[in-house]
Parts: C-alpha cells; structure tokens; sequence
C-alpha cells in the first residue's frame, strides 16, 4: 500500500478513528470519504448529488480534515451544508431534521487530543443509520484502501448552516412538553469541548443560573481529557457544585453524545437511573411505550418500565448497535450505561437537551432534589465496570456459563447471567482489547461478595497479557 493508503486499524465498530497525522489525515480523508460518498449512495440507491452535511469538533486537527473532506464532497458533485463547530448531537439532529441524505462528523469524541475521526451517518424512513460494523464499516474499509470507482455528478457546491442549535432547543422543548422550570443553580463542566454549546443554548430560554467550567473550546484540553467515564474528571465538577450550593452539575463528554448528572450532595449519578428517570416520564404520559437499555444493568430500569406499565428490549453496548435496534423495535426511548440517551424524536439518535429537560421538569413538578428523587428509582446496586487485559477472553466467558449453567443465560453481547437477586455481564470492548465485567445485585452488601466470587473465578481462568514496559 502506498502513502495514501489509510491504515487498517482506524476502522472501528462504531466510527473512523485514530491518532492525527499519523493514522488518520488529510491526505487519507480523500479515499475515505469517496467511499463514505460511494456507500451512502448506494444505500439509497441514488445516482444523482447527495447532499452531505458536514459538522466538526474544536480539535487542532480538524479544520485540515474538514477542508479536505469538502473538497472531496464538492469534486464528487455533492451539495456540501457547512454545520460549522457542533456538537455530535446538534450534527445529528440537522441531518435528521432537514433530510439531508448524509453526514460526516469530524470528531473523536472523548479521546485525547492527538486524536481525531469521522462519525457517520444516513437518512432512512424511519430516521437516522449510524455507519458502524453491521452497517456499511466494512466497505468503507475496503473501499478507502482499495479505491472506488466513482465519477463526479454533476457541480458540487458548499453552504453554510446557521440556527441548528436554536432550532435543536426548541425540539428539546417540545419532546419535553414545553414543561414549567423553576429557576435552579446549575455548574456544568465543559471540558473545553462541544457540549457546551448546547448546555448555554439551553440557558439562553429557560430560567436559572448556570456556573460554566472549562467552557472555552480549545482541541489542547487544557483542564482535563472530556472523558465523564474517568471518574477523577469530575472530581473538579463535583467540589464546585458543593461550593455553589447548586441543584445539580452536568457533565459532557468531548463532542456531547454522552452526558453524566452530580445531584446537589456532589455525587455521580449512575446512568440507568436516569433512563429510568426519563422511562418513567415518557410511560407516565405514553403507556405501553417501548423502553431500550443495553445489557450491562437492567434491573433497575426494566422495574421502572414495568411499574409505569411499558414494554423493555435489552440491547447490545454501543451507540450505532442502540440506534440500529430503536429502528428496528420503534422503542420511543433508550439509555445506554455509559450515558447515552436516545431518542425517536431525534431520529433514534442521542440527544441530551431532552434529559436535561425532563431532569429539570420533575426537580420542579416535585419540589424535592435530585438525590431525593433518583433514591425512589433506585432498585438495585451497581458494580461500576471491571475489565481484564486478557489472551483468552472467549475461553473465560465459556467457563463462566459454564460455572453458572443453573441461571437464565444471555449471549447477545459476550454472555449475561441472571439470577432472581442479582445477575452479571461478561463482555468484550468493541474499541479495546479488553474484557468487560459488570455485576448488579438487589443488596449493597451482597453485590460485594459477589464482586469478589467473579474476580476470583475468572483470575482462575485467565492468560493475562503482558503489559508494555
């Protein structure tokens, strides 16, 4: 393979992404996003111009990547909409509100800033595709190395696209209702990257004081990686909100898709209380209703839904695996572990105004705080994420079902073992080499020991790599 040739390695399950220049720049934006052209137009089986959005974080990197990207549209003969800096969420609410027949979103998340990728996505019938490992990955793969055949149509041309954010507030307002907010004390951290844009977007219409930390773009991450997952990231977060006396901090990630809430006593919320916050509220207004969340913790969601009268569908991990899986059920709703929330509305694909909206709606409908509020949804423990730098991941996940044969069995992602009380999720990563445990149980206590019983099982069973020296 020749220089132009991008590597094999920034091809990922769920986006394009890799380390800038070396895996992934200028130069092999062209092959990639020929293909990505070629693909989108032969998903819609279209032979005239496409018109392609364009959207794009605040790294370094990222305007070279842009210009290179809509040129290559451009010389395609593609209607090229300049979105301009965006969040991922506000990215995918354009394309799905304007019909576009495609996008690219210049980004790589809550990586480290010598990284950057594409995130990609399509128009269907019934909202947006995500481009990931089962729909479409592979053949901008190969097509990006291998060169496709594909001739200009027609005179491509570039138009910028003003408002989104104004008119993504709005939607977020009418998903949530139009509710009644009381004025709150908010402190957001930003972490000098896009989700703040929305967050102040929000600000701008409804009442209340919000606190911004790190709120200036800058690719460098000056404060911190924008990665809410790395628990010492909202460490900051969580000390200013104690000192504001403020009703809740939010916390984004790099380009906005995912979104983690400190209640008033500076404690991280876990993500599938606030699904099944968000559940209760859509069911509460919408009976019988469909309810996604992946497989990792369940048992407090699928409660909730059952309580409040809905139907559930556990997922697979992943944000293009969820949409794919919203498409395929008509699911109103889902939230993933790692806090991304979805929604039909938003054409299955992440929106955080919404959550934020409807947090704030039941904060002010109840009078009471956070904390009060997500403590009655509580229905079980968590064990927060283990994982195992492993050779032998798939031998362990065998001899787990194996040692526990007498529970219900799941092996949509890895294996899910479930027991009346409590239950655990053994996974591999779809981005790392890494094995994945999850556990939840009924009783705090109880989780403990069963925490221990699995790390001793599979410590019995691994070939663990050799780290780097």
């Amino acid at each position: 393979m020749d220089k132009s040739t991008p590597p094999e390695n920034i091809f990922k399950s769920y986006d394009i992404r890799g380390v800038y220049p070396t895996e992934l720049n200028e130069q092999f934006a062209v092959p990639i996003t020929r293909a990505i052209y070629k693909l989108i137009s032969d998903q819609l089986s279209s032979t005239k111009p496409l018109t392609i959005a364009i959207g794009r974080d605040m790294r370094l990197s990222s305007p070279a990547i842009f210009e290179a990207v809509s040129k290559t549209l451009v010389e395609l003969g593609a209607k090229v909409i300049d979105l301009g800096i965006v969040s991922t969420p506000t990215f995918y609410f354009a394309v799905f509100k304007y019909g576009y027949d495609g996008g690219i979103q210049i980004t790589a998340s809550h990586n480290p800033k010598e990284y950057n990728g594409l995130k990609i996505v399509r128009r269907s019938s019934t909202g947006l595709v995500k481009i990931g490992k089962n729909t479409g990955m592979s053949e901008i793969k190969h097509g990006s190395r291998e060169g496709v055949d594909m001739m200009p149509r027609g005179k491509g041309s570039i138009t910028k696209k003003k408002c989104v954010l104004e008119e993504e507030v709005q939607n977020a307002l009418r998903i949530a209702g139009y509710p009644e907010i009381k004025k709150f004390k908010l402190v957001a951290d930003a972490a000098n990257a896009l989700g703040g844009l929305y967050i102040d977007g929000l600000f701008k219409v409804i009442p209340g004081e919000l606190v911004k930390m790190n709120f200036e773009l800058d690719g460098t991450f000056p404060a911190h990686q924008a990665d809410p997952l790395q628990a010492e990231t909202l460490k900051d977060l969580q000390r200013q909100v104690l000192e504001e006396k403020a009703d809740l901090g939010l916390a984004p990630d790099g380009d906005g898709d995912r979104l983690f809430f400190i209640d008033e006593q500076g404690q991280i919320i876990l993500p599938s209380l606030i699904t099944a916050l968000v559940a209760k509220e859509v069911l509460s207004e919408k009976k019988g209703e469909k309810i996604l969340f992946d497989i990792r913790y369940i048992l407090t969601p699928k409660k909730i839904v059952e309580e409040y009268l809905g139907e559930y569908e556990i997922t697979k991990v992943g944000h293009a695996f969820i949409t794919e899986k919203m498409h395929e059920t008509g699911a109103i709703f889902a939230g993933e572990s790692s806090a991304h929330y979805y929604f039909r509305e938003t054409g299955n694909a992440e929106s955080q105004l919404p959550v934020i909206l409807i947090v704030l709606k039941v904060m002010s409908r109840e009078g009471k705080t956070l904390s009060e509020i997500i403590s009655a949804l509580k229905r079980s423990h968590e064990s927060g994420e283990t994982n195992f730098r492993v050779k032998n991941a798939l031998e362990i996940i065998e001899a787990l079902k194996e040692k526990y044969s007498d529970a219900e069995i799941s092996t949509l992602d890895g294996v899910a073992v479930s027991y009346k009380d409590w239950r655990f999720s053994l996974r591999t990563s779809n981005t790392e080499p890494l094995l994945r445990l999850n556990i939840e149980h009924v009783g705090k206590e109880a989780l403990e020991d069963k925490k221990q019983e699995l790390l001793a099982e599979i410590e019995k069973h691994a070939v663990f790599e050799d780290l780097p020296k």
